[in-house]
């Protein structure tokens, strides 16, 4: 109780900063339901980078035209839930809707998650003991990103960074960044290996399946609303799908 406690008191004292929408407005991107799909587990690949440490798994024919080969990551879209090969996941099957990306202070849907992750974002997990000054920092960095143009979203503009709690201890670091085919499993958030992951895989036309496509502007009963706020403008009210 006191961890979650911390958590919100350090979020919060962000969202004073910031004079962007607090905890209490803070709506959580719907769940899923319905039958559930199991992600056969994708091959693993060579690191192409330089940046020590990052796991890599098969995305070839992906970006355009997008034929997937034999243990490519798929990129089925299902209604249901998806049990993921991969802790977090990298890609695979997801939600047709996506999340309004930003900081939530509660788990979020793998499945819509994930459909961030197809458009170019990255998404920052942590398990929910992490200390309260360490979720402070992971703020922080999330808040020094920035803001991408959405020319297909309205003239919005967005960080493309998801960062959100994982639903229990079994992370297998205690702090992870994934992008679509890609992740980095550190145990700092000052670990410089986060900034050099986001400048390599966020919105990148080399590693973004659906480079160009927006980050958020889903209704907030759908695609939630953050507690901070990636977009530039506050997304619509109401649900779809």
């Amino acid at each position: 109780m006191l961890v979650v406690i911390g958590i919100g008191l350090a979020v919060f004292q962000n969202l004073r900063h910031t004079k962007l929408s607090d905890t209490a407005n803070q709506i959580l991107p719907a769940a899923v339901s319905g039958q559930t799909t199991v992600q056969p587990p994708p091959e693993r690949v060579s690191n192409p980078t330089d940046i020590q440490g990052v796991l890599a798994w098969n995305t070839a024919g992906y970006p355009a035209p997008g034929n997937a080969t034999s243990g490519t990551i798929g990129h089925d879209h299902v209604t249901g839930p998806v049990t993921y090969a991969v802790t977090p996941p990298v890609g695979g099957p997801h939600n047709p809707i996506w999340m309004n990306a930003g900081v939530y202070t509660k788990p979020v849907p793998s499945e819509r998650a994930v459909h961030n992750l197809e458009h170019g974002a990255v998404w920052i997990t942590y398990r929910p003991d992490l200390r309260a000054s360490d979720v402070s920092k992971l703020v922080d960095l999330f808040k020094k990103q920035s803001m991408i143009s959405e020319p297909s979203d309205g003239g919005r503009s967005n960080r493309f960074v998801d960062l959100t709690p994982w639903v229990d201890n079994s992370l297998p670091s205690p702090i992870v960044i994934s992008s679509w085919g890609y992740q980095l499993r550190v145990t700092s958030p000052t670990d410089p290996r986060l900034q050099q992951f986001v400048d390599t895989f966020r919105h990148s036309s080399t590693y973004s399946p659906e480079y160009g496509s927006p980050a958020d502007g889903i209704p907030v009963q759908t695609g939630g609303q953050p507690a901070v706020n990636g977009s530039s403008k506050a997304n619509p009210a109401g649900s779809v799908g």
